[in-house]
């Protein structure tokens, strides 16, 4: 488990680093505007699993997503005018939305809410943003903890949480972006036709 300050060596080198870990199947812990995300290739069923296994999750629970942009989101999302207008609005920013795959086979590479729905933000945190803008695809971004414990808000935090655990239950890599500000979550919204309906109220007030 390696761990990398974006504070203290050269921020691009990072970048590339904890790009490599995702290109290569690997899992990441980074942060994110709300807490620190556990991260990895959404298409990679592998990293996937890892990721279920190193949060002690159900693997029938969905893992939610950070894009790089809203026309990254639409590349592989339908957007319905409301859920365009509220990201137009809300996005870099807490709100995560829950989208269908403009193409069906997307489905079985990502992975998504019991009734087909992926969750998706864009993230005001600048380090997540350009993550996934340089991977070029979204990536996963749940909460970098054992289910049930409380959410990390720094690398240290993070190191607590599997530093007990043999290698391959830890991230391989850590990237420190310092200690975040405590915050309530992202709000979750999903739409019926053109309504909004608030899943899980956060921090963000619609």
């Amino acid at each position: 488990m390696q761990v990398v300050s974006i504070n203290n060596v050269d921020y691009q080198r990072v970048l590339e680093k904890a790009i490599e870990v995702l290109k290569s199947g690997g899992v990441i812990a980074y942060p994110t505007e709300t807490t620190y995300g556990l991260g990895c290739d959404p298409r990679n069923h592998a990293a996937l699993d890892r990721i279920y296994r190193l949060k002690e999750r159900d693997n029938g629970k969905a893992l939610p997503l950070i894009a790089c942009s809203m026309e990254q989101v639409e590349k592989l999302f339908k957007l319905t005018p409301k859920a365009k207008e509220l990201a137009e609005e809300y996005w870099p920013g807490p709100l995560t939305l829950l989208l269908e795959p403009a193409d069906m086979s997307l489905r079985k590479f990502m992975p998504v809410f019991k009734d087909g729905l992926t969750a998706v933000r864009v993230s005001s945190n600048q380090f997540a943003s350009e993550l996934a803008c340089v991977f070029g695809f979204p990536i996963v971004a749940t909460s970098a903890n054992i289910s049930g414990d409380p959410a990390c808000l720094s690398a240290a935090q993070v190191m607590g949480s599997f530093m007990h655990r043999e290698s391959e239950g830890r991230p391989d890599l850590i990237v420190d972006g310092g200690e975040l500000e405590p915050s309530e979550p992202s709000t979750i919204v999903k739409f019926e036709g053109n309504d909004a309906k608030i899943v899980r109220q956060g921090a963000i007030r619609i």
